[in-house]
């Protein structure tokens, strides 16, 4: 009975993106931590990731969830901005970390949203 609300798609969606939120949190963090580290090449989630997501659901059928699972690789797109060859510019970061955070907090939203209709569901009340 619970189940079809948990394998709708908005929320099987959303819960894709808050895994793939997470993990590009950790990436922005490890680039701020290595900003300074000589060599260090900027990480973020896999590109193929998003493409994936919306090809699954554009078909009308969403991957298992261990089958579509967020990844981290080096940014093939990023710039080495300095002379040791590192390639994070802690400006490009920190626009990253507030986009990341916005991007959070609707996804945390659509999630919880749910859970409060299943909530309702169950109690017959909304608070």
């Amino acid at each position: 009975m619970v189940d079809p609300i948990f394998q709708s798609p908005n929320y099987q969606i959303a819960r894709k993106m808050l895994d793939a939120a997470a993990l590009r949190q950790e990436a922005i963090a490890a680039n701020i931590a290595n900003a300074e580290t000589p060599g260090y090449r900027r990480l973020d989630v896999n590109p193929d990731f998003a493409a994936q997501l919306k090809a699954s659901v554009q078909s009308g059928s969403l991957v298992s969830p261990a089958g579509l699972q967020p990844r981290l690789i080096e940014d093939p797109q990023a710039r080495t901005v300095r002379p040791d060859g590192n390639t994070v510019e802690i400006e490009t970061e920190l626009l990253a970390m507030n986009r990341n955070a916005v991007e959070y907090e609707f996804l945390t939203d659509v999630v919880s949203r749910n859970i409060k209709q299943l909530k309702m569901a169950i109690t017959g009340r909304s608070v």
